[in-house]
């Protein structure tokens, strides 16, 4: 991994969060209530879709696989955050690094291509109302859902390659609180050009292309819309992609703050601050979102508790 007489890196070390020493244990206690929260709503939604048979549409298949996603995602990251806001040796063993980096892009992009599945499904069942069930057929459901998959299997797999290939020297101190891809290729002490460029190429890929058929699809559901002649219509219209239209707003809202704001001074301080955003914040909230928000998911609720109630009382 290493030339000449270069130490061969095994391990790096997570600098984790600025937070002052006198709350440490305060952060400590909110970060992991936040944490269970994201586990404990995401668990609720995707046992919520699997019980209740009302919820076996296209829409809660996609919403599963988010959650799922959601779940894990957050999982990559909090646990050794935790861990190391309690410990005292916040190292990270150089297998383990790489492997953190294969799931938190892995599971980030899944939520990014369930997130336009979602935005077509919605599309066609205002656009198309009609022929809803035709185009939604099950095979088109599961063929989205596990191109997905296919497709953040092979981004995700293409940088930890990339990665892999890095030679790290001396300075193995990550001033981060997980191993951001970013971070890893500023300790680099070999040529990077090779990674900056497919960066740069599958972000657009990746990232902005999702963003931009999710745009294109929200046109068009307005432009839809405006052709409802009631207003009734048109609040019943809107209130179906409401959940789904804050899910995208806070998701993509958290990238552009990460990666499309001017760097300050404080660059490495506002990354960190702006990834916890986007790996705990936005996990965290996505369930409260599409249950708050969202009839069905009550409903559901509603009845299963309700048929546990009848048996405890037989």
């Amino acid at each position: 991994m290493m030339e000449g007489n270069q130490t061969v890196i095994t391990q790096f070390l997570l600098l984790g969060l600025p937070i002052p020493p006198e709350h440490q244990h305060l952060f400590y206690a909110l970060f992991l209530v936040m944490y269970l929260t994201t586990v404990l709503g995401n668990l609720i939604i995707i046992i919520l879709i699997l019980l209740d048979s009302h919820l076996h549409t296209p829409m809660y298949l996609f919403l599963s696989n988010l959650s799922f996603s959601d779940l894990c995602f957050s999982s990559v990251t909090m646990p050794k955050m935790l861990q190391n806001m309690q410990s005292q040796d916040p190292s990270i063993p150089y297998a383990s690094c790489l492997t953190q980096l294969y799931f938190f892009l892995f599971f980030g992009d899944l939520g990014n291509f369930l997130l336009v599945a979602m935005a077509y499904d919605r599309y066609v069942a205002i656009c198309f109302p009609l022929h809803y069930t035709s185009i939604m057929s099950p095979k088109l459901c599961v063929s989205l859902v596990v191109l997905s998959w296919v497709l953040t299997t092979f981004h995700a797999m293409l940088h930890t390659l990339l990665m892999a290939r890095v030679s790290f020297c001396d300075d193995n101190v990550i001033p981060h609180f997980f191993c951001d891809m970013s971070a890893l290729l500023k300790l680099a002490c070999s040529d990077t050009h090779v990674n900056e460029v497919v960066i740069f190429i599958v972000v657009s890929i990746f990232l902005v292309l999702p963003f931009a058929l999710i745009i294109m699809s929200y046109v068009r559901i307005v432009s839809c819309i405006l052709k409802v002649p009631s207003s009734q219509g048109i609040y019943k219209a809107f209130s179906t992609c409401g959940s789904h239209l804050s899910v995208v707003s806070l998701f993509y809202g958290t990238l552009i703050g990460l990666y499309i704001s001017p760097s300050a001074s404080s660059s490495t301080v506002k990354d960190a601050v702006m990834s916890l955003l986007y790996t705990v914040v936005t996990p965290m909230l996505n369930p409260f979102i599409y249950s708050l928000r969202n009839r069905d998911i009550k409903g559901a609720l509603e009845r299963i508790f309700c048929k546990k109630k009848v048996q405890l009382n037989l």
